[in-house]
């Protein structure tokens, strides 16, 4: 086998760089780190990863938002976002066609 192929395999589905996370008409740039799996008991793909932390997130979660349109170069989907971790990162899921390529 290959080593090519060795990392070909060994690689998840998931996404890490920069994204767009959209809040109704106010576009964000963030970096994000994010993952996902099909789940076979409900039959839907479940994704889901961190937001870095980023001030205007916290600012627009603590006014209330907590749902946004997640942008990456691969594509998007809406996620929800919750309480940050320590190191003020948003944690961000969704049920959906995930905003990138499953492999």
């Amino acid at each position: 086998m290959s080593e090519d192929h060795q990392e070909e395999e060994a690689h998840e589905d998931g996404y890490t760089g920069q994204a767009v996370l959209v809040f109704e008409q106010r576009e964000v740039p963030v970096d994000v780190e994010l993952r996902g799996y099909f789940q076979p008991i409900d039959g839907r793909y479940h994704w889901y990863g961190r937001v870095a932390a980023n001030e205007q997130v916290t600012e627009l979660v603590e006014a209330g938002a907590r749902s946004a349109l997640l942008r990456t170069p691969a594509g998007q989907a809406t996620g929800a976002l919750t309480d940050p971790d320590p190191w003020r990162r948003y944690r961000v899921a969704g049920i959906s066609t995930p905003p990138f390529t499953v492999g």
